[in-house]
């Protein structure tokens, strides 16, 4: 009988059944947060088929235009918008969506909806030509407009402290849906045969320390000398190892699992630094915060950083405990030595 057992042993918990649990935690819910997580899977599974075929029906490259970023739009950035939110206004939860592809924020005209989302779609798409992991990323907050307006800029204009939920998706060598709504971190693989989410890496903790740094070192010579400093004291410790894909949330995942540091600082092209503040650094900045590591800008926690407009652009230095505490302690050193030079002029 124990034979027959090991023949058929159990593949986890299901996102859906993982949900419903969790939603039974918290005597007031209604479901609504349950139900936008729901949607958010539903369109990342469909994301996953999509790229899992993008070779075979001309959907990879360039559309040959230019998001509001000013970045060249991938073919496949513009399916993962449309499909993301298509299933966010049919699953009834969000009134408004704030995406990377789009300048204005979308409404969805569900009105009476209590939730909004910011998301960046499909993160590292130009990376699906040579078939490296790209990913989702997203984030939700409850609205402050009036239940039965159309959502606002306020609406998202809140702070990353004010977020209920978010997460990313990574779509690799397999595709991992993880997420917080602020108890913890839990990981979620597709298995394709089903077409269900199975939790696998649950109640997730960061390493407190780590020898991988992930960085643009093509930019090395524009980072100020604290991140240099930092960088090459990385290169010199016995064991650290420089491991960069180009593709933020395959960087992230890695690090959150191994114990790392990823570093984004400001360069020449990007003064103000270059990540998205909504849907790229609040949401990963909860995630790793949630996970046991840090996340800040060089002078304030990514999450305590108070936006002043929905494209906001920021710094981001994500990871391991003492990673970050070394690399703060290497920025304070350096301008109490800029004070001092200062001080004797």
């Amino acid at each position: 009988m124990q034979e027959d057992n090991n023949l058929a042993l159990p593949i986890g918990i299901t996102l859906d059944r993982f949900i419903m649990r969790q939603q039974e935690a918290f005597p007031y819910a209604t479901g609504e947060l349950s139900q936008l997580l729901r949607d958010i899977a539903l369109a990342s599974k469909i994301i996953n088929r999509e790229i899992n075929r993008a070779g075979l029906i001309d959907i990879t490259g360039a559309l040959g235009r230019e998001n509001v970023q000013g970045e060249s739009q991938q073919k496949l950035d513009v399916i993962a918008n449309i499909r993301f939110i298509r299933a966010l206004i049919n699953g009834g939860q969000v009134v408004g969506i704030l995406s990377e592809e789009d300048d204005e924020i979308i409404q969805t005209g569900n009105l009476n909806a209590k939730y909004v989302v910011a998301m960046d779609p499909l993160d590292g798409s130009s990376n699906i030509d040579v078939n490296v992991s790209i990913g989702t990323i997203f984030s939700i907050y409850r609205r402050v407009s009036a239940i039965g307006t159309p959502a606002t800029k306020e609406d998202f204009l809140q702070g990353g402290r004010k977020q209920i939920a978010a997460g990313y998706i990574l779509y690799g060598s397999s595709t991992i849906m993880v997420y917080t709504t602020g108890k913890g971190v839990n990981g979620f693989t597709y298995e394709n045969s089903l077409g269900e989410y199975f939790l696998s890496h649950a109640e997730m903790q960061m390493p407190k320390d780590g020898k991988i740094y992930s960085v643009n070192e093509a930019y090395f010579d524009e980072f100020a000398n604290p991140i240099k400093e930092f960088i090459q004291e990385m290169r010199q410790e016995s064991g650290c190892m420089a491991r960069y894909i180009g593709s933020l949330v395959g960087d992230f995942h890695r690090n959150l699992l191994k114990g790392g540091i990823y570093l984004y600082p400001p360069t020449r092209k990007a003064q103000n630094g270059k990540l998205r503040l909504f849907y790229e650094c609040y949401p990963l900045a909860f995630v790793i915060e949630q996970a046991g590591g840090k996340a800040t800008n060089g002078q304030h926690d990514i999450l305590d950083i108070e936006p002043t407009e929905v494209h906001q652009r920021s710094m981001a230095y994500l990871g391991s405990d003492s990673l970050i505490d070394k690399l703060g302690k290497k920025t304070i050193e350096h301008h109490e030595s800029v004070t001092k030079q200062l001080a004797n002029i």
